[in-house]
């Protein structure tokens, strides 16, 4: 069976892409900060008849995401999709106000905690010819927000090498992208006007990046 690891797993969109994957026949590797959000989220897709299996970690430890996703690797053999998508920790800053102790949170949880999970599974991707990384951001990525500035400049510098690794691990058969979502993530609209889309809907587009490898910027808009 192939295998999914989902880093940074939640209840919405993350356990719509294991749906989706693990209904295409993929094991799926959750990894979450809590153990509780993970027991819950296996038994969720056990239920769905899908193996699932959860990892402790915090993306901004290093060790403790690289371990994890060893951990991972030893139990399902292998990782074939690596899913990177945390809960940032959206402090509010205009760009004026950004300082190191604003942005720092951002960069070590969503772009240095990217580049370590990527390093724990792209060996084995380079030995068999053959994988997919996939990103998570925000629209803030492209056109940035002004009271989210500390978090649009992480998410821009992800969205930027994730479209470097698809430019140059496309010859070794790897391909990469990013999903910038511009969205309220909510099966309804949260507030009147405030346009929305369903987690399974979002995670079919993650299935046909996957499948189909065309672009490696995916934008979903309203």
């Amino acid at each position: 069976m192939p295998t999914i690891a989902i880093v940074g797993a939640g209840p919405g969109l993350g356990l719509s892409i294991a749906r989706t994957f693990g209904g295409h026949g993929f094991d799926v590797a959750l990894v979450s900060r809590t153990r509780e959000n993970l027991n819950g989220l296996v038994a969720e897709l056990t239920k769905d008849g899908i193996t699932a299996e959860g990892f402790q970690a915090d993306v901004s430890a290093p060790e403790q995401l690289t371990g994890a996703l060893a951990a991972a690797t030893g139990h399902f053999g292998r990782i074939d999709v690596l899913e990177y998508s945390p809960q940032p920790n959206s402090i509010m800053s205009t760009p004026a106000e950004v300082t190191l102790d604003t942005l720092r949170p951002q960069i070590d949880g969503l772009l240095y905690g990217a580049v370590t999970a990527v390093q724990a599974v792209l060996p084995d991707m380079r030995k068999s010819g053959s994988g997919t990384l996939l990103f998570t951001t925000g629209g803030g990525a492209i056109d940035p927000h002004p009271a989210l500035a500390a978090l649009n400049i992480a998410h821009a510098a992800l969205r930027n090498w994730a479209v470097n690794l698809h430019n140059t691990l496309g010859a070794e058969g790897i391909y990469a992208a990013n999903v910038s979502i511009n969205v309220a993530i909510a099966e309804q609209a949260p507030q009147a006007g405030i346009p929305y889309r369903a987690p399974d809907e979002i995670a079919q587009d993650y299935w046909t990046l996957h499948t189909r490898r065309e672009t490696a910027d995916h934008f979903v808009g309203a």
